[in-house]
């Protein structure tokens, strides 16, 4: 073993000496030719070391490393004997460095633009292959934007540092248009239902033919949705082919490969055990035969999807297999639906002014209840419609076990709930008016609302102090009170009017009716009434009323609502439905006795983008009752016109109608609204009609008063400011309106 051991050590002495024989020990190592790098980076970078051996076989292997770093234009190695070993010269030639870069003859694009695009920069390396990248990168841009022609020189200033000048010399040349689009083996779909689906055009008397390469390559796109919209779902564009007529115009012939036109046949489902396969079924309502449209049975799939997330299979996966027989489609949806997730924990942050507990009140989902998407959906309406946050808030779902459970992130940012305002105002009616209010919605952040409001003006003074509770001890019940003093001039039909008293108010949500809520309450004032001048005319019920001074009346109401709005700033889908009836008098005691009743809807529909049209119906009655020589009051009667509940947009306050105030009123309104500013600013145009009567016989669409004109809404700390300026039809004159607070 021992002499068999010697005998490979031996072999491998010998190897070893034999290697060593054919390299030779490095003495020294040079650079020649560095101006800019540094000599040490560049020997590091050869891996050679004084006192290794050099194997001749290696010197590629240097130059390419060396090449590596791209600095250099040439790289040579030369090897020269000295005693007991080898000197070794690096030479190499470097790129010129560039310390300016100056553009000349550009206007398509600016300069700031060029810097974006170039891949040369300060203090970068000139070389002929980067300038030839960059040049086609600049080209592109150029291309892109119709200029076909472009050329680009380049001109280098070398100083004796071998730092580089850089100069971009351009002809932009003409740009180009499109003189004539060919569509090539459409043999199913007309030329012209192509070319309608792409922006880019062809010259005309009305258009300019402008090339750009970045629409034309998204109207290329467009051709394909349009062909598999008709059922042609392996339709290729085949090639694009540009043959320049000048040095203005180009004409382009698109080459398509249609394929087979296929129809539907069938899905059959798999892996379903939440659902039944009939129940998904009726999502896809793609009938067999028909015109097999991939992206519209997508969103049919999608339907399906939203089955399952609505009840927590947040993690259930879809694969459609299609299935191709001839000239049909038949669809295997594998469905894997895996765990039901579970909420674990609701996270809330941001809330520096409102009480959690408030927010979590109005939240439709809690801990413990299976995850569902429209739970969750409605909880974030809910927390935006308390008008506490501004409209940034965010509410997200991460998953926290193996099991799929998910804890709720809701994320929210305080906004200014109250507001002191003081100042001068206008409207219509009483024209210009001292006011002065405190107002909160959020009082120490229980969700309480409270204001003080003084208004004083030439025809009005107002005093009033109003507070409510929507969640009273802590429970669903919502408890206010109010109180007020006012006197109102109604210069217009002479007599003012004088009211003391106050009311009460209880409300409950309706559990068995989705976003319903029930409000009853309870009033009690005095009021007076005086005719302002003998002279003018009055009818012989307002001289009673004026005859008989202080009145009391006591009344009795209860309003059902029911609003779906989902942003109750800026709704974009649902309704609202609000149905008020009050009793006054009768058992309840007090000098009038009457009976109102008040039916409004309204309906919010998207129509594309966030254009929303608004479409509402209002209705009311109002009559006497107890006996001869009872009456309605005239101010509990009905008076169109202007804004407001009872607002018809194009004449002015309270100027539609018998002159002492109709008995029955109808109103139709609609508004188309764009947003301007997130929901804060919305522009709007509307048409209002309508007509108040005394009796049912007298009402007439062909009666009804009509207005239609534009506006603006503006959301503010201090409440909403409105402008509308609205056409009236009978007078064919324009009347401006302001408006606080809103009435749609």
């Amino acid at each position: 073993m021992r002499l068999k051991a010697l005998a490979i050590f031996s072999m491998i002495l010998l190897i070893s000496l034999s290697c060593h024989a054919q390299s030779k020990l490095i003495r020294d190592i040079q650079v020649d030719g560095n101006q800019n790098i540094s000599k040490d980076l560049i020997i590091l970078t050869s891996s050679l070391k004084i006192g290794d051996y050099y194997d001749s076989n290696n010197t590629g292997t240097i130059i390419k490393t060396l090449y590596k770093l791209n600095v250099f234009e040439d790289v040579s190695i030369f090897e020269e004997n000295i005693d007991n070993g080898l000197a070794i010269k690096i030479r190499v030639i470097e790129m010129p460095t560039i310390i300016n870069i100056e553009y000349k003859g550009n206007k398509a694009l600016s300069n700031s633009k060029l810097d974006e695009i170039m891949i040369f920069r300060k203090g970068s390396y000139w070389s002929q292959a980067v300038a030839y990248e960059n040049t086609k990168k600049i080209l592109k841009s150029y291309i892109e934007k119709g200029f076909n022609n472009c050329k680009i020189d380049y001109e280098i200033e070398l100083n004796e540092k071998n730092q580089a000048k850089l100069t971009l010399m351009f002809t932009e040349g003409k740009k180009v248009g499109i003189k004539k689009i060919t569509v090539v083996g459409n043999d199913n779909v007309p030329q012209k239902q192509i070319l309608k689906k792409m922006k880019t055009k062809s010259k005309s008397l009305f258009r300019s033919g402008k090339y750009e390469q970045e629409k034309f390559d998204e109207d290329l796109q467009e051709v394909l949705k349009l062909y598999k919209k008709l059922g042609y779902m392996e339709t290729e564009i085949v090639s694009v082919e540009q043959d320049q007529t000048d040095d203005r115009f180009i004409n382009i012939v698109i080459t398509i490969e249609e394929g087979t036109k296929y129809y539907f046949g069938s899905t059959r489902i798999k892996g379903n055990t939440r659902f039944t396969g009939e129940a998904l079924l009726e999502k896809i309502t793609l009938k067999e035969d028909d015109v097999f449209n991939l992206e519209e049975y997508n969103k049919q799939l999608s339907g399906v999807s939203s089955m399952y997330y609505e009840e927590g299979y947040i993690y259930a996966d879809f694969n459609p297999i299609i299935e191709k027989d001839g000239d049909k489609v038949n669809v295997i949806l594998e469905i894997t639906e895996n765990n039901r997730a579970k909420v674990h924990k609701i996270h809330i942050s941001g809330n520096r002014k409102t009480k959690e507990k408030i927010i979590r009140r109005h939240m439709e989902i809690a801990p413990g209840d299976y995850f569902k998407q429209s739970f969750v959906i409605r909880s974030q309406q809910n927390i935006y419609n308390l008008g506490f946050f501004e409209p940034d808030m965010k509410l997200d779902y991460e998953p926290i076990n193996k099991d799929g459970d998910v804890d709720l992130y809701l994320s929210v940012n305080d906004k200014i709930s109250g507001s002191a305002n003081g100042g001068i105002g206008y409207n219509s009616q009483d024209k210009i008016i001292g006011q002065f209010s405190i107002y909160h919605n959020n009082i120490l952040g229980n969700n309480w609302t409270g204001g003080l409001k003084w208004e004083i003006g030439a025809s009005v003074q107002n005093v009033e102090a109003n507070f409510s509770n929507p969640f009273f001890n802590d429970t669903k019940l919502l408890t206010g009170f109010s109180v007020y003093h006012t006197r109102r001039d109604w210069n217009s039909f002479n007599y003012q009017i004088y009211t003391n008293g106050g009311g009460l108010q209880l409300g409950y949500p309706l559990n068995f009716v989705n976003y319903g809520r029930v409000l009853g309450g309870y009033s009690y004032y005095s009021k007076k009434y005086n005719i302002q001048d003998w002279n003018s005319s009055y009818t012989p019920s307002l001289a009673k009323l004026d005859s008989l001074g202080w009145q009391n009346t006591s009344a009795v109401n209860v309003t059902f609502s029911r609003d779906s709005r989902d942003n109750f700033f800026y709704p974009m889908s649902g309704s609202r439905l609000i149905l008020y009836s009050e009793v006054a008098g009768g058992p309840l005691g007090g000098d009038f006795n009457y009976f109102k009743q008040i039916a409004e809807a309204s309906w919010y529909t998207q129509t594309f983008w966030k254009l929303v049209l608004r479409t509402k119906w209002r209705m009311g009655y109002v009559t006497s009752y107890g006996g001869k020589g009872k009456d309605v009051p005239p101010d509990e009667r009905f008076y169109l016109g202007g804004t407001g509940s009872d607002g018809l947009r194009g004449y002015g306050d309270r100027s539609i109608g018998p002159a002492d105030g109709g008995k029955r009123e109808i109103i139709f309104s609609t508004e188309y609204t764009t947003p301007i500013s997130s929901d804060q600013i919305v522009g709007l145009v509307f048409f209002d009609a309508g007509n108040c009567f005394n009796k049912f016989e007298e009402f007439s669409f062909l009666d009804f008063k009509k207005g239609s004109g534009l506006g603006i809404r503006i959301i503010t700390p201090l409440g909403l400011i409105g402008f509308d300026y609205a056409y009236n039809f009978e007078y064919k004159n324009w009347e401006p309106h302001f408006q606080f607070g809103t009435n749609f």
